[in-house]
């Protein structure tokens, strides 16, 4: 079983005024340091559990490249230790390790050793290497010739030829094309469910919150939050609109969810209620059930432009469906401070059993990177119960009619 501990880890790079100042720092008397230090990581410490599968978020920049790298080894670190037991495959940047005159076979045999594999065990393990990567008659091709996505094909085939016991991975699969990416993404699920330990970097939110057990969120070097997968997300998503001077905040709600909130406060929201058809607020509906979305937001300021969106989120915290004002074509316009906003979004709740959520924003445009005034996630939650439609599978319910083009014939 794989784990990983991370302990205070640091990195800093050196700076040299000028193209000198470097050769001097070397040769002349006194080790005056003539450097600066810029660091990319500092003071990052995490663990991640044998069987755990801890996903790693931000912003470009962030420095979730740098961790990787010092994480496989690749890159020594400035200060800090990192300590992993059982044996490693990583997969980080596109084709690494690759040697662009050699063939994909021959590629194979030297990443595969570079893994640790035996040549006997790449030797047996070939053949469903191939298969997996899925290239044809390209493997005995230069790698010159391969798009990115063969690269990618070939790389993670390699990489997880053998179950490793820790499985690293950075954005290299987003290269890949849609096909591939569900067939890695189910391998990847497969491991967890053998007791591999997964540490992952990517900008999918689906990805992340699918796969993974908790999240770091890290912000120019430093963590900024770490916890579930959906909190950190929220988080993530606040961010992105930060460059507003808007707050971002947290706070824990009475069933125990973690609350993201973030907007400049110029518009608030009042009031938002789940309503049946009788105009009772509920926090239980059955599949199909007509429901009405109500929403009371207050202008603090002189506001041209009003959008109000929500989006209803399963209980992993992904989009089940979400729409707003400027998508239906009646935005708001020129409210005066002071001026209270009311709607009223109906709609069928043609959606499976269970717990859902429900997050309501308050923006300009058709997103909250133009304006973001208020958004907050786990606004609502609510369940949803069959008692009245036939048994069915999933998070939507989209009732068929059936018919017999053909009537069977069966044997007398």
């Amino acid at each position: 079983m794989g784990a990983i501990t991370v302990t205070q880890l640091g990195k800093a790079y050196k700076q040299y005024p000028r193209r000198w100042s470097r050769l001097a720092e070397w040769l002349l008397p006194g080790k005056k340091p003539r450097h600066t230090l810029k660091w990319v990581l500092r003071d990052i410490s995490f663990s991640v559990n044998p069987g755990e599968a801890l996903g790693i978020i931000g912003l470009n920049g962030a420095g979730k490249s740098t961790l990787l790298k010092i994480v496989t080894g690749t890159t020594r670190p400035t200060t800090g230790s990192v300590q992993m037991a059982g044996r490693v495959a990583a997969l980080l940047e596109l084709g690494m390790g690759f040697h662009p005159d050699f063939t994909g076979r021959q590629n194979v045999f030297m990443a595969g050793q570079l893994l640790g594999y035996q040549v006997e065990e790449i030797e047996r393990l070939m053949p469903e290497i191939e298969a997996f990567a899925e290239i044809d008659e390209y493997i005995d091709q230069p790698v010159r010739v391969y798009s990115s996505g063969m690269q990618v094909r070939l790389a993670f085939s390699v990489a997880t030829a053998i179950r490793p016991d820790i499985l690293i991975v950075d954005e290299a699969l987003s290269v890949g094309d849609a096909y591939f990416q569900h067939k890695s993404f189910d391998r990847i699920r497969q491991f967890r469910q053998q007791g591999t330990t997964l540490l992952i970097v990517s900008h999918d939110k689906q990805a992340i919150q699918s796969v993974c057990d908790r999240a770091i969120l890290l912000n120019a070097g430093s963590i900024a939050i770490e916890g579930e997968p959906e909190a950190v997300m929220d988080y993530y998503n606040a961010m992105l609109a930060e460059h507003q001077n808007q707050r971002v905040r947290q706070i824990t709600t009475d069933s125990g969810k973690i609350q993201t909130i973030s907007g400049t406060g110029e518009v608030s929201l009042t009031r938002v209620q789940l309503k049946n058809a009788e105009g009772q607020e509920v926090e239980a509906i059955g599949v199909g059930e007509p429901v009405c979305l109500s929403v009371v937001a207050s202008c603090q300021v002189d506001i041209p432009e009003l959008v109000v969106g929500y989006m209803i989120k399963d209980r992993l915290g992904q989009p089940v469906f979400g729409t707003n004002t400027h998508h239906l074509g009646q935005p708001l316009r020129d409210l005066s401070a002071g001026k209270v906003a009311e709607l009223e979004f109906e709609f069928n709740a043609n959606i499976g059993p269970g717990t859902y959520s429900i997050a309501v924003a308050l923006h300009t445009s058709d997103t909250h990177l133009q304006k973001n005034y208020e958004w907050r996630d786990q606004m609502l939650v609510f369940s949803v119960i069959n008692h009245r439609q036939h048994t069915f599978i999933g998070s939507a319910w989209i009732p068929p009619k059936l018919k017999f083009t053909h009537q069977p014939i069966f044997p007398p």
